[in-house]
């Protein structure tokens, strides 16, 4: 705990603190994020240690009635500005417990390191870990038998929200088509959920500030905090489109759906990653829900919107799973 002398410098939501002293104190979710767990008994869950040299931990869930052929698996990776989040949030919880029954797969939700104790790159490492593990899942002689009997490690789809988006984009383009350094995993396809990107050059949706959910103050606060020390915000990690960021007109990539609200403060930044793939040839599906702000997907993840972004993902899974399609 800082001292009393010791002045707040940031502070994420009342969730954490960061002192000018340089200490750093996080504190529990406050009653607005504290929602009721939604678990009609349809949906195991359980947590797995994925990486123990930084005691990463990720939250399974399968329908309990998975007795059936084997299941798409489709990974969940939170957000929160790189600062913030935890599988173990109950609005990330009951939006797992929802895709898991709507999209009748198995959902992996893996945690990573935050900053700002942990800058970048070690969320995306840690996405990275996260999919590793699945395949050692698959090649293993001893699987984990709650995921082995129900899982098709041949149909696995990563999606993320905000940081998690970024991170998933990160993956995308690390991992290329067919991901064949994951063998005999497949990814089939990305998901991304208002993906948080960023750019010295202000957009105009952010400089708009629409937004009821993000402003553009604590936008900047999560890149102070999270960006490598030195890096500006075209740094390749948070800017697709930086100076020296990875040239993905030359990338090949999975198929990619984007999902983004229309008043959501970085509308106009994923509008142009999506529309500058899609001019590149890229397999980009880009939807837009009308007054919807940024993380509106988890807010209410139980919205008519919320509803129709899953009717969405679910069919996008569907598209991109011909099992000759290998």
């Amino acid at each position: 705990m800082s001292n009393s002398s010791d002045s707040l410098v940031e502070d994420c939501r009342g969730i954490l603190h960061v002192y000018s002293d340089g200490s750093i104190v996080r504190f529990p979710l406050p009653p607005t994020f504290n929602v009721p767990i939604r678990n009609d008994g349809t949906v195991l869950w359980k947590d797995v240690v994925f990486d123990f040299v930084h005691d990463l931990q990720l939250r399974l869930y399968k329908p309990a009635d998975s007795t059936g052929s084997k299941l798409p698996i489709f990974y969940y990776i939170h957000g929160g500005g790189f600062c913030i989040g935890s599988r173990t949030w109950p609005s990330f919880h009951n939006l797992c417990f929802r895709l898991a029954s709507q999209l009748q797969a198995v959902v992996i939700a893996p945690d990573y390191r935050l900053a700002p104790e942990n800058r970048l790159p070690s969320a995306i490492e840690d996405g990275f870990m996260a999919v590793k593990w699945l395949q050692t899942q698959a090649v293993t002689n001893e699987p984990d038998p709650w995921l082995s009997h129900v899982a098709d490690f041949s149909h696995v789809f990563i999606s993320g929200e905000s940081a998690g988006g970024n991170i998933t984009h990160n993956l995308a383009a690390r991992l290329g088509v067919g991901s064949p350094d994951l063998a005999p995993v497949r990814i089939r396809g990305y998901v991304l959920l208002a993906p948080f990107f960023g750019g010295t050059v202000r957009t105009k949706s952010e400089i708009e500030g629409k937004d009821t959910f993000l402003s553009l103050e604590l936008n900047d606060r999560y890149w102070r905090l999270a960006s490598p020390i030195g890096a500006t915000t075209d740094h390749p990690i948070v800017n697709p489109f930086g100076p020296n960021s990875k040239n993905l007109q030359e990338t090949d990539l999975d198929p990619i759906l984007v999902v983004v609200g229309e008043i959501d403060l970085l509308r106009d930044r994923i509008d142009d990653y999506a529309s500058r793939l899609k001019n590149w040839g890229k397999n980009i599906e880009y939807v837009e829900f009308e007054g919807q702000p940024h993380g509106f997907f988890t807010i209410n993840p139980y919205s008519e919107p919320s509803n129709k972004a899953m009717l969405i993902i679910k069919q996008f899974i569907e598209k991109h799973s011909d099992k000759d399609n290998v």
